[in-house]
C-alpha cells in the first residue's frame, strides 16, 4: 500500500511512537516492566479523591452526565470552562484575558501540532518557515509534528556546572538565528525532558526577540503555574498579545481525559477553533466538566501548591539522593531538577550510546528514553545528545528505586568494561 508524504511522516517510526508503545506495553501488558521512561503523572491519593468526588457529583446531579457524554460542544471548547479559566487568570496573574482568548484541544499534543503548523511550514508566498527551539534538548513530542522538511531549528545551550554532579542548561542567545525563515519560537517551561525552568530574564529576552521579529513566542506550560505548578524554583508567568501559553489537565492527574488549553489573542483562538472543527468537530467535554468546580473556586491553585508540587518535589529529592549514592564518583551529571517530573542524566564520556544503554536496560526490565530523541532541529551530531537519558520519578517509589539501581549498575558496567 502506498502512503502519501503525510502518511509516511506521521505514520512511521518516531521517538514519540517508541515512547507511547513502551508506555502502553508497560502499563497494560508487561506490568513487570519498570516504567521510568514515560510522562505518566503519579497517582496522588488526595487528588484522585477530589476527582472521584467530582465524578460522583456529576453522576448524581440531574442530567450533567448525559450532557457531558451526549452533546457536542462548540469547537472552541466548553464555554463555562473557558469563562471560569479566564476569570482565574485575571484574578491570579492580572492577565488581560477573556473567554475569547482561550480554546480547548484534545490534549496539549494536538495543540502544539495545530499551532506549529499554523505558523510554520510552506507560506502563501511559497517560502518555508520553521519553529525555533531556543534550547535543545526539548520535548520529544515536538519532533515529528511538522508537515514539511526542516520544520525545526534549534541551538545548543550553554552548560553551567553548579555543584558536584549538578548542571543547568541556559539559552545561548549568541547562537540564536531569527529571521524571515522563523515562523514561531517555542519553549517548554518547565522543560520536558530536563526539568529546567528558564529564568525570568531568559523568557523576557525571548519575548523581546519574538516581538522584534513579529513572530509569536509559544510557552508550553504543561507542568507550570497556576496548575499543576510542578515548579521548584522562582518563575514568573508571562503573557501578552505576542505570547501563546499552552496548558493541560494531564499533569493534574488526568492524562486520560485529553484536555489541552491554548491561551492567546483572539485571532489565534479563532484559528485554533477552526482547525478543531475540521479535525475533531469539537473537543471532549469530560475533562472540562471534571475540573470546572476546581477552576471556578480557585481551589485548583491550592491543590497544586499544597499537594501536587510537594509530592513531586519530595520524589525528586529522593531520586537524586539515591543516584548520588549509587553512582558515587563515576562521571555522571544531573540537570538541576527545577520542575516537571523527570531527571535528565548525562553520563560524560559514556563508552556506549544512550540508545545502546536503553536497549541494555530494556533487557533488564527497565524503560527509559535515550537522549538523542530530544534534540529536534539541531542539525549537528553532538556527542552530548548520545550521552543522556530521561528518567521519570513520578511512579511508585519502590519501582523508581529499583529502576534507578539497575540504571546505575548498567552504567557502571559500561564504564568499567570500556
Amino acid at each position: 500500500m502506498r502512503f502519501s508524504k503525510f502518511g509516511n511522516k506521521l505514520g512511521g517510526q518516531a521517538g514519540i511512537t517508541q515512547l507511547m508503545d513502551d508506555l502502553g506495553t508497560a502499563m497494560s501488558v508487561n506490568r513487570e516492566m519498570l516504567m521510568l521512561g514515560g510522562g505518566n503523572p503519579g497517582q496522588i491519593p488526595a487528588v484522585q479523591s477530589l476527582f472521584r468526588q467530582r465524578m460522583q457529583a456529576i453522576l448524581d446531579d440531574g442530567d450533567s452526565f448525559e450532557r457531558m457524554v451526549g452533546n457536542y460542544g462548540p469547537p472552541q471548547g466548553a464555554p463555562e470552562f473557558t469563562r471560569a479559566l479566564a476569570a482565574l487568570l485575571q484574578r491570579e496573574f492580572g492577565w488581560p484575558v477573556e473567554a475569547e482568548n482561550i480554546a480547548l484541544t484534545n490534549g496539549s499534543q494536538s495543540a502544539s501540532f495545530m499551532l506549529f503548523n499554523l505558523f510554520a511550514g510552506d507560506g502563501e508566498d511559497g517560502e518555508p518557515s520553521n519553529v525555533l527551539l531556543p534550547l535543545a534538548p526539548e520535548y520529544i513530542g515536538y519532533s515529528d509534528q511538522g508537515l514539511t522538511h526542516g520544520f525545526f531549528s534549534a541551538a545548543r545551550p550553554t552548560i553551567d556546572h553548579l555543584e558536584e554532579h549538578v548542571f543547568k542548561y541556559r539559552v545561548d542567545f549568541d547562537a540564536l538565528h531569527v529571521g524571515n525563515h522563523t515562523g514561531a519560537i517555542c519553549v517548554s517551561r518547565p522543560t520536558n525532558p530536563t526539568g529546567n525552568v528558564l529564568t525570568d530574564e531568559e523568557v523576557t529576552r525571548l519575548m523581546a526577540l519574538a516581538e522584534r521579529h513579529q513572530v509569536p513566542l509559544i510557552i508550553d506550560n504543561a507542568y507550570g503555574t497556576p496548575f499543576p505548578n510542578i515548579i521548584f524554583s522562582q518563575a514568573t508567568p508571562f503573557f501578552n498579545d505576542n505570547v501563546i501559553v499552552c496548558m493541560s489537565l494531564s499533569k493534574l492527574g488526568l492524562p486520560g481525559v485529553r484536555t489541552g488549553i491554548v491561551i492567546a489573542k483572539a485571532e489565534v483562538i479563532k484559528a485554533v477553533s477552526g482547525i478543531n472543527a475540521v479535525l475533531n468537530l469539537t473537543t471532549g467535554g469530560f475533562g472540562p466538566m471534571l475540573a470546572l468546580d476546581l477552576i471556578e473556586s480557585g481551589e485548583i491553585i491550592k491543590v497544586s501548591r499544597e499537594i501536587i508540587r510537594p509530592f513531586y518535589r519530595h520524589k525528586a529529592e529522593q531520586a537524586v539522593a539515591l543516584l548520588k549514592q549509587e553512582l558515587g564518583d563515576y562521571p555522571f551529571h544531573l540537570h538541576k531538577p527545577e520542575g516537571a517530573i523527570f531527571l535528565w542524566l548525562w553520563f560524560e564520556g559514556l563508552p556506549i550510546t544512550s540508545q545502546e544503554l536503553y536497549q541494555r536496560l530494556k533487557q533488564r526490565g527497565v524503560l527509559v528514553i535515550p537522549g538523542h530523541h530530544f534534540f529536534p532541529g539541531l542539525n549537528e551530531d553532538w556527542r552530548h545528545s548520545h550521552e543522556c537519558i530521561r528518567v521519570t520519578y513520578s511512579q511508585d517509589q519502590a519501582m523508581v528505586e529499583a529502576g534507578l539501581k539497575i540504571i546505575a549498575d548498567e552504567v557502571k558496567k559500561a564504564y568499567d568494561n570500556a
